[in-house]
């Protein structure tokens, strides 16, 4: 986790951000926060992944939120605030203190295909450094291992199968929140039709759609594609075999057709060509 420069302030800030993008990793959430950094009627975070609510430095049994507060500007009146970051989906109890910091709080949640997700994670880890083993053993039981072993059985950076298990987690975000408080949004939709997508968040939040002004496809290669390895056909179907009744499941809670991505030959439509831009989805 990178930490976070808290700015300081003497002001008593009292508000709630009013919601939160909260994953999945991978799954286009910069892309979303730079358009709703875009938008009038809309106030981020000083920077993306704040990191507030998966910070075990915090006493959650007595949290002081002025440290997260203090990252926006409390003086500007009819604005909504949201901040994203997209390990809350994953990480324990990260949901259970979103809701006690505002029950009311809307969530936005991006599903990108799992077996798809897992190797952009795999690869923005390599090239960060931080991992050293080939996607096929990072995915088998010996990478899978390094989770185990971990209190609570996760892990901020190895956990590329696991943060695909998006049942559990969809499950564990109604449990906190009703459903009319949570959108589901499918990345590679935000892809094909970035405008209908926001769209529907913007109505979700109830502001104005116009405020994001022209969109466009944009997209974010942190590696050339031959840097790495492609994801095999034996990978993939592997992964396609863990996921399966997960992605039944979370088609039932999300309520979004996936059928789709059941298909062996399922492929991105981002994948499908590289477009130079400033942000966006990154592979």
């Amino acid at each position: 986790m990178q930490a976070v420069s808290w700015p300081r302030s003497g002001a008593i800030l009292n508000g709630r951000l009013d919601f939160f993008v909260v994953g999945a990793q991978k799954a286009g959430t910069t892309a979303l926060d730079t358009f709703l950094r875009s938008h009038p009627e809309v106030e981020m975070g000083r920077k993306k992944e704040l990191h507030f609510f998966d910070n075990e430095k915090v006493d959650w049994r007595s949290p002081d939120y002025t440290a997260l507060n203090a990252c926006y500007d409390w003086n500007r009146p009819g604005v909504l605030r949201g901040e994203s970051t997209p390990i809350y989906m994953y990480w324990p109890q990260s949901l259970e203190r979103l809701r006690a910091y505002n029950r009311e709080a809307k969530i936005v949640v991006l599903l990108r295909h799992p077996a798809c997700r897992a190797h952009s994670h795999w690869k923005m880890e390599v090239v960060r450094g931080k991992e050293d083993f080939p996607f096929r053993l990072a995915i088998a039981d010996v990478g899978r291992l390094r989770i185990k072993a971990e209190p609570n059985g996760v892990h901020r950076v190895f956990s590329y199968v696991e943060r695909g298990f998006y049942s559990v987690q969809i499950a564990r975000i109604l449990r906190y929140f009703p459903l009319r408080n949570v959108l589901f949004l499918r990345t590679d939709d935000l892809w094909r039709d970035p405008a209908q997508s926001f769209a529907r968040v913007a109505g979700f939040l109830g502001i104005d759609a116009r405020g994001f002004g022209s969109v466009q496809k944009e997209y974010v290669i942190p590696l050339k594609p031959a840097d790495l390895a492609p994801m095999s056909a034996d990978e993939r179907a592997d992964l396609d075999a863990i996921y399966r009744n997960d992605m039944e499941d979370t088609a039932l809670l999300s309520g979004l057709d996936l059928s789709d991505w059941f298909d062996p030959n399922y492929a991105e439509p981002m994948q499908q060509g590289l477009y130079p831009a400033r942000v966006g989805l990154a592979a």
